[in-house]
C-alpha cells in the first residue's frame, strides 16, 4: 500500500520513482531561480525581462509537451 503510494503517480507518465524525483526537482529548481528573478525584476525591471517567460515555455515545453515517457520517441530510434 505505501510502496502503490511512490509508485503509482510516476509509473502514469512512463517513469520510476527515481526518475520522478529527478524531474520533480529539476522543475522544482528552475522555479525557485525564476522566481527569484521575477521577484527582482518587479523591483528593477531593467534585469530578467524574458526570465520568467522563458521558464514557463520551457516547462511547458518539457511538461506538457514531452512529458510522458511511454510515448517519447526512443533515443536509438530518434535518428534512423
Amino acid at each position: 500500500m505505501i510502496k502503490k503510494s511512490f509508485t503509482e503517480h510516476p509509473a502514469s507518465v512512463g517513469e520510476s520513482y527515481m526518475e520522478h524525483m529527478g524531474s520533480a526537482f529539476g522543475f522544482g529548481s528552475k522555479m525557485v531561480v525564476a522566481g527569484i528573478a521575477c521577484l527582482l525584476h518587479g523591483l528593477f525591471p531593467f534585469l530578467f525581462v524574458r526570465t520568467g517567460r522563458s521558464c514557463v515555455e520551457e516547462l511547458h515545453h518539457r511538461m506538457v509537451t514531452h512529458r510522458d515517457r511511454r510515448t517519447a520517441p526512443s533515443h536509438d530510434n530518434a535518428h534512423a
